[in-house]
């Protein structure tokens, strides 16, 4: 459980999700923008809040906001957003099905 209160937004200007800790921002989710897909690319937070919650406050609202905002899908090549994804399967259908290859070796 979290002892700060985590504030998250998007700013799309930067291309991530942030969240702030009394105004500074202690963690982020950058993402790539396509017609159809946001692929998340790195999620970081600062040090002094690991453990508190942010990385998890930011990829609830992020996945969210896909979720209620477009039709867009999601890739997430970010481990962290891969993972927390694992864990919380109710977010599993916003990701992008990659079809498997018929490339033979």
């Amino acid at each position: 459980m979290t002892d700060v209160d985590i504030e998250v937004a998007h700013a799309p200007e930067r291309l991530r999700y942030e969240a702030r800790v009394d105004g500074s921002v202690v963690g982020f989710a950058e993402y790539i923008l396509a017609t159809d897909l946001i692929v998340f690319t790195h999620t970081e937070v600062d040090p002094a809040y690991e453990g508190k919650g942010v990385g998890s406050a930011i990829a609830r609202f992020a996945l969210d906001d896909v979720r209620d905002g477009s039709e867009r899908k999601v890739m997430p090549l970010c481990p962290f957003i891969k993972g927390w994804i694992g864990n919380h399967r109710e977010y599993v259908a916003l990701v992008k099905r990659v079809p498997p290859s018929t490339a033979k070796d």
